[in-house]
């Protein structure tokens, strides 16, 4: 089963909120989510270019730009 755009916004906030799990450190939300946006920029940019050159924007464009505004309501 897919994971929805919510729950990986979620996953990926959550898991720049804590970058060492070896550590009690906590990052600030603000902080973990923009670091989530900058990760998934890269990966609509990767997927762009990827599926326009190939055959228009696909399902994984579609995806991760979902990805990115559920991370922009967290």
């Amino acid at each position: 089963m897919r994971v929805t755009p919510k729950e990986k916004a979620e996953e990926l906030v959550l898991r720049y909120l804590r970058i060492d799990n070896n550590t009690k450190e906590w990052f600030n939300t603000y902080i973990a989510k923009q670091c989530a946006l900058f990760a998934v920029d890269e990966c609509i940019e990767l997927h762009f270019n990827l599926e326009s050159d190939a055959n228009g924007i696909g399902e994984s464009f579609k995806y991760w730009l979902e990805v990115k505004q559920e991370i922009e309501k967290l």
